[in-house]
């Protein structure tokens, strides 16, 4: 399923970690802090149990959400982004 993560972090170290995390699980960046891909149920935990690793003690947070395949095909792109350009 296609699973969009998201995050605010205010450590740059811990934000750029967790952005790494989510390149080395295939996502694809869609917003500086914004990443989305296909993942299978076990490998989301996998990502959110790594992401949680690196919230440990730090503020900020980050939402892993499950989007069907119907939901997708409704979303809207409106302009152009300079991220993953």
């Amino acid at each position: 399923m296609v699973t969009l993560v998201i995050y605010d972090v205010v450590d740059d170290r811990v934000r750029a970690k967790i952005a790494d995390a989510c390149l080395d699980y295939g996502l694809t960046r869609i917003q500086y802090s914004a990443f989305m891909g296909e993942l299978t149920q076990n490998r989301s935990q996998e990502l959110i149990l790594r992401i949680r690793k690196l919230l440990a003690g730090n503020e900020g947070q980050a939402q892993c959400i499950p989007v069907c395949d119907k939901d997708l095909r409704r979303r809207t792109i409106v302009g152009t982004s300079p991220v993953g350009s």
